[in-house]
């Protein structure tokens, strides 16, 4: 069972040690917006800002997010 704290954060201890215990739920954050593009080396799509509380204040409500898959290990992503 869940505590979630009122900044979103929810708490649930676990005994495997590979899964976070804090973690904000599937209503926190940001969704895509539209579409996601493809692009020459990955993809681009719009995200907008769910309507949660902010952790940190001055949130941007709509963001671009360009992913790119570099090589077979790594990933790069811009926002």
């Amino acid at each position: 069972q869940s505590t979630c704290t009122l900044r979103g954060c929810c708490w649930r201890p676990e005994s495997d040690t590979s899964v976070p215990w804090c973690f904000f739920s599937s209503n926190h954050g940001y969704k895509v917006d539209g579409s996601i593009r493809s692009t020459q080396a990955g993809f681009e799509t719009t995200l907008t800002r769910l309507p949660s509380p902010s952790l940190f204040g001055n949130d941007i409500n709509t963001v671009l997010l360009a992913g790119e898959y570099q090589t077979p290990n790594r990933f790069r992503f811009k926002v």
